[in-house]
């Protein structure tokens, strides 16, 4: 099971997400999506941890919460939806 943390500021790290997180229990991944264009995180993450039960402490004590500035808004991932490719794309 994956996290997905958003509203995350712009100019944090890998580490700084881990250091919250791991205050709930031990943190396997960290991923944040980096803008194409800007090279600067898409201000959304995921994060995994070893157990369900410290995924929910997290979720449940970092949603809502403030962190730099931003309220977090963090809750279970969902799958990643399959996005129908475009008609230019396909070949005839």
């Amino acid at each position: 099971m994956s996290i997905y943390v958003g509203n995350i500021p712009f100019d944090v790290t890998d580490t700084d997400v881990r250091d919250i997180f791991q205050e709930y229990g031990d943190v396997k991944r960290v991923h944040l999506p980096v803008d194409r264009e800007t090279g600067r995180i898409r201000g959304f993450g995921f994060v995994e941890m070893e157990t369900e039960d410290q995924e929910t402490a997290a979720i449940g004590e970092l949603d809502g919460a403030e962190w730099l500035g931003r309220t977090l808004k963090v809750n279970k991932a969902r799958p990643r939806e399959e996005k129908p490719s475009s008609p230019r794309n396909r070949r005839t």
